[in-house]
């Protein structure tokens, strides 16, 4: 019989990005906009960002893990197809492996907020800035934008359609920050208060590793997803390449 879940599951955020760039700068210039034109969905990775992706790829060409992946889904925003391609170029994964696209593992959309800085957010949308502090970024959605638990909402189904066709496997997801930790709080039940305070803790570094392997249940249960890491760096330290932790670009309030 076919495995409910997969085997060994991979969550690793995009490398550095333009768009982490350009907001690293804009909040150390007490800037209220973010400079960057064009589409979230187009920003690209940095060339920090690419250099981090080829020492993922290399980590597990060396034989690092428990076995390479066999299935890569990936965000359609380019930073994050871009990360799965170097991945897979820099022996990550067999050559011929196909990097599944799906809208499902986007970024958190950001609508009106899109672009802004905190500062920015509270000069134009003071009411925004007051009705996420009363409710909380876990719950708030701003107008145009998604709060967490719509993100959760897609990934409930994401993962539905992993169970179905790639149970078994060795699957790697390659998404953003809000993705990483969302995925999280599903595959484990979380709580809001649980899932919101391993985020206060720390940003997931650029291409870290999540990892989570299948572990049968007792006699008569189903068995799941268990976590064996979180926001592991070493693949980047192997290599003295620099880790980064900026929050995703083009965002205002840390999504």
């Amino acid at each position: 019989m076919t495995p409910r879940w997969p085997e060994r599951l991979w969550i690793v955020r995009h490398g550095e990005s333009a768009g982490n760039v350009a907001r690293d700068f804009a909040y150390q210039q007490g800037m209220a906009r973010i400079d960057l034109t064009g589409r979230d969905v187009d920003v690209p990775l940095s060339a920090l960002g690419e250099q981090q992706a080829r020492a993922l790829g290399h980590w597990f060409s060396q034989g690092k893990e428990d076995g390479r992946p066999n299935v890569v889904l990936a965000s359609p925003y380019l930073r994050a197809m871009e990360t799965a391609r170097i991945f897979r170029d820099a022996g990550g994964c067999p050559a011929d492996t196909r990097i599944h696209l799906d809208e499902r593992l986007r970024e958190k959309e950001f609508g009106i907020l899109d672009g802004l800085t905190g500062k920015g957010i509270r000069a134009e949308f003071p009411q925004q800035a007051e009705l996420r502090a009363m409710i909380g970024k876990f719950y708030h959605r701003p107008p145009g934008g998604e709060s967490w638990c719509d993100v959760i909402f897609r990934l409930r189904a994401l993962l539905d359609t992993v169970a179905l066709h790639h149970g078994g496997c060795r699957v790697m997801i390659v998404a953003h920050q809000v993705v990483v930790l969302c995925l999280r709080y599903v595959i484990e039940g979380m709580t809001e208060q649980e899932i919101l305070e391993i985020d206060r803790q720390a940003d997931v570094a650029n291409c870290s590793i999540t990892e989570y392997c299948w572990e049968a249940g007792a006699e008569g249960t189903d068995g799941g997803l268990k976590l064996v890491r979180y926001n592991v760096t070493a693949p980047m330290e192997a290599e003295d390449t620099p880790v980064t932790r900026e929050p995703d670009a083009i965002v205002g309030n840390r999504g």
